[in-house]
């Protein structure tokens, strides 16, 4: 059954009012779950400007979303609806900004006139709230699903297109990112359940929804922040090309290239390097030396650089040291990690390699 505007905005302004009467009748509630958010937001963005290691364009997306969880707060908590326009509009906001923070920390291109197309979401919100405000239902569902399938299809390679990440945690970072974008599409959904349960008068679907949508979005954040989760895309197909004989002849310079650097600076030691970091010191382009590490040695750069991990650590345990000194000193930041890739390596535990080769 179709139902009209008037009988839509009389459905929401019901609810908000029986949500109203809710949160003041009962005492336990000191705060909404949006407002506590908004405030653990708040802290985490002042936790991680301190350290200045975060990009502006992450702070930024951390930032809006804390706003945005205060204004949902004062528009749906305590009645203030003159500022349930900014809403619609910082709603249609999130999804560039997130993408802006993930091409950054690509190493794609941020430059103006590239970036300046994305904010043609938030224009449209203004002329939906000038002429027909309804039609917000459906963009800000649209491009928030739009983003985040874009950030799965640029991860579909997986950690090799990690342009600026931590080899050491690749796969954090990828699932990181992930888990934003799928809160993106999620996000989406539930925005489109919301409008469907006042459409329908079914309001007590609307009383759980935001609160879960706002934490699946500090969850989100939360993994992006404290994994310093950073991404890139590569371009599809270009594995599946026919290698001509310049090609491997190139693969086996580059490798050779490297496998003399890997030599004399032992840069797996280094917790933090990254393949830009890496491509750089070799003088080459990030994706030329990603393609040759898979094509020559059959495995991802991530998983390349570990393995010279854990020979290092077997050497240290070799020569007296204990698990822990060699995890650290061989280039390790995590336990779960470095079991992990010995595991992988070595196909035992790394007490189970030392039994099996130090017993003696």
């Amino acid at each position: 059954m179709k139902t009209s505007s008037n009988q839509i905005e009389v459905a929401q302004n019901r609810f908000e009012e029986v949500r109203r009467k809710k949160f003041r009748k009962d005492p336990m509630l000191v705060l909404p779950v949006p407002m506590i958010i908004a405030l653990l937001l708040f802290g985490f963005l002042v936790q991680r400007m301190s350290t200045r290691e975060t990009h502006v364009t992450i702070l930024a997306m951390i930032g809006i979303c804390a706003i945005q969880a205060v204004i949902i707060s004062l528009v749906h908590y305590y009645g203030v609806a003159a500022l349930r326009p900014l809403q619609a509009v910082l709603a249609t906001a999130i999804p560039p900004i997130a993408w802006a923070a993930f091409v950054n920390a690509a190493g794609g291109d941020l430059r103006r006139h590239k970036m300046i197309w994305h904010g043609a979401g938030a224009m449209a919100a203004v002329l939906c709230l000038m002429f027909n405000p309804y039609l917000l239902d459906v963009l800000i569902p649209l491009s928030f699903t739009a983003y985040g399938l874009a950030m799965l299809r640029h991860m579909w390679r997986g950690e090799d297109s990690l342009l600026h990440s931590s080899l050491e945690s690749g796969s954090k970072a990828l699932l990181a990112w992930r888990i934003l974008a799928v809160s993106l599409i999620a996000s989406a959904f539930c925005d489109v359940l919301i409008a469907y349960s006042m459409a329908t008068g079914a309001g007590t679907m609307m009383l759980w929804l935001p609160s879960v949508v706002s934490s699946i979005s500090l969850l989100s954040l939360g993994v992006v922040g404290l994994s310093h989760a950073i991404e890139s895309h590569r371009e599809q197909g270009d594995e599946e090309q026919a290698l001509s004989p310049e090609d491997m002849s190139r693969d086996l310079a580059i490798m050779a290239k490297l496998d003399d650097y890997m030599k004399t600076h032992r840069p797996w030691l280094d917790p933090d390097l990254t393949l830009s970091r890496l491509a750089r010191k070799l003088l080459l382009p990030a994706k030329q030396l990603s393609v040759a590490i898979n094509r020559v040695k059959g495995e991802n750069v991530s998983r390349y650089i570990n393995t010279q991990r854990i020979e290092e650590a077997c050497r240290l345990m070799g020569v007296g040291k204990s698990v822990t000194t060699a995890m650290f000193e061989s280039g390790f930041n995590t336990k779960s990690n470095f079991n992990r890739e010995f595991l992988r390596v070595k196909g035992q535990s790394p007490r189970g390699w030392i039994d099996s080769n130090l017993s003696s």
